[in-house]
């Protein structure tokens, strides 16, 4: 039997009362204080305020389409009905945004941290990033971290000057770590956010190190579990990788409604007035075991990774190396020069130092984390015609 948690009558009383007589606590960041490179470009006004410009830049981003054809966590599939990366953003802003106006936050700035937060991600999702970051690795022995790399997007490859407030919550939006509580560590500026992106292009261990700077931050990186959680364990049974005979009964349900509802109840009863973001320890252990449980029946399946490190491992480091060759040698006919340094010219942004004159394998990264599937798997085909390796996709009747 399904079960919907409800706020207490207390806190709903409070919060209902609190609105009534405009005594809400005032915890959302507040705007005049937002900080960004160029301080004397894009100022707020009336109709766009400092993080509906951020909003507007990353959904303008030419990357930002291409979380449509992503993986999220299930590849291989010619089906509409999985999710892709597209979805999971918006799902990560609607949840986040429901707990936010609850605890009077500041709604542009989450949906500013949810709508950028993947936009660095890899083709084939965390196997993709995995693959990418051990190639990088090993030519400059520097790491590649999606979310450092969402803010590598939006900060360099287009310098937008999106605030710091939004580029901290994309870095540090962890939703691999999970926290009985969150609370924000101020930031003094983009010395300290440079140097702590720098160090987590050197040791990847100082990424679970990140924590955001708002309290908007800190509901986005819970509701990035949030939204993945039981979203995956739909996805599973349609691809039937496991069903609900696989997964305990839990305090926070096992169905997706069941577990989006009831986590957001817990934390804005835990939350509402409070300078951090928190879930009870019943809550905060169901949340720890579901996810363990996803690890070992959805992530960790034997045949979804061995696919993936037959096929896309051995086709990106093919890719990588002709990419890179092709790059040092100059051969201005390739896609990485037509299809991307070309492109991302095309935005036309004041630059201190020309794009092309980056390092040559971050920008050999830079393009294979911009692609989609099928883009790497058309590329792939065009350099390498030849090549016995094949992905074989299921279809809706299969």
């Amino acid at each position: 039997m399904l079960r919907y948690e409800k706020l207490s009558e207390e806190t709903d009383l409070r919060i209902r009362t609190d609105r009534e007589n405009k005594t809400q606590p005032q915890m959302g960041f507040d705007e005049e204080k937002v900080i960004r490179r160029d301080n004397g470009r894009d100022k707020a006004n009336l109709i766009r305020t400092a993080f509906i410009r951020d909003i507007d830049k990353i959904m303008h981003c030419p990357y930002y389409s291409r979380y449509a054809d992503k993986t999220q966590v299930f590849s291989f599939y010619k089906n509409d009905d999985i999710t892709r990366r597209a979805l999971h953003v918006q799902l990560v802003s609607r949840i986040a945004r429901t707990i936010g106006r609850a605890l009077n936050l500041n709604l542009d700035l989450i949906e500013a941290i949810s709508l950028g937060h993947d936009i660095g991600h890899t083709p084939f999702g965390h196997a993709g990033e995995s693959f990418l970051d051990r190639l990088l690795y090993s030519h400059t022995g520097r790491h590649f971290s999606h979310n450092i790399h969402s803010v590598r997007v939006l900060d360099r490859i287009f310098p937008y000057n999106i605030s710091i407030q939004t580029l901290n919550g994309i870095a540090a939006h962890d939703g691999e770590l999970e926290l009985c509580e969150y609370t924000p560590r101020p930031l003094s500026g983009f010395e300290e956010f440079d140097s702590q992106i720098e160090a987590c292009y050197l040791d990847k261990a100082n990424v679970r190190k990140l924590v955001p700077c708002t309290l908007e931050g800190c509901v986005m990186r819970i509701s990035d579990i949030i939204a993945y959680l039981g979203k995956d364990r739909q996805d599973a049974e349609r691809t039937h990788i496991a069903d609900d005979n696989n997964f305990a009964n839990s305090t926070i349900g096992n169905r997706n409604a069941e577990i989006i509802n009831n986590l957001i109840v817990n934390i804005i009863e835990n939350s509402y007035g409070k300078p951090y973001i928190k879930l009870d320890s019943e809550h905060f252990e169901a949340l720890k075991k579901a996810k363990a449980e996803n690890y070992e029946y959805i992530y960790k399946s034997p045949a979804a990774k061995e696919a993936l490190e037959s096929t896309v491992k051995p086709m990106m480091r093919e890719m990588y190396k002709r990419l890179l060759d092709d790059l040092i040698m100059g051969n201005k006919a390739s896609p990485i020069f037509t299809h991307h340094v070309g492109y991302v010219n095309k935005a036309h942004y004041t630059r201190t130092e020309p794009y092309e004159n980056t390092e040559p394998n971050q920008l050999v990264t830079d393009y294979i984390a911009s692609m989609t599937d099928d883009y790497f798997i058309d590329l792939y085909e065009h350099l390498f015609p030849d090549s016995n390796l094949k992905i074989n996709y299921k279809g809706y009747f299969e």
